[in-house]
């Protein structure tokens, strides 16, 4: 184990960048629709923002030529899966995989942001 000197490696925040085409459109949705806080902002117009909602933290970042991934870039546990996925559905968003309870011990669901990021949501069962 390589150490610079006697203090144990240890990691800290890590939050998911969601690449955007248009940030309007983005915080409409995160923080209009999912109820996030907007803690941090860089540019003009903006390109880069922080979000934060109790423990939940997503960094955006604007990229006009964003074209989305087809695979789940984050990961989010919540309480009350089933609230968000209603919320989901009346925003008219794509469900990618349908909620049900896993074997895993998730009850779970994906979907894509406005953006088109798949994000796959889970709460324990």
């Amino acid at each position: 184990m390589h150490k610079t000197d006697d203090k144990p490696l240890r990691f800290g925040r890590v939050a998911a960048m969601l690449p955007v085409h248009n940030m309007a459109r983005a915080t409409d949705f995160y923080i209009g629709v999912l109820g996030f806080q907007n803690v941090f902002q860089n540019g003009d117009p903006v390109g880069f923002m922080i979000l934060e909602r109790e423990g939940a933290e997503i960094h955006l970042t604007l990229q006009p030529g964003h074209k989305a991934a087809d695979f789940n870039i984050a990961h989010m546990m919540v309480e009350n899966v089933d609230a968000l996925h209603d919320i989901i559905q009346q925003q008219g968003l794509r469900v990618i995989k349908r909620l049900q309870n896993k074997d895993y011990g998730l009850r779970a669901f994906v979907f894509e942001d406005p953006d088109g990021n798949r994000i796959d949501v889970g709460e324990p069962i």
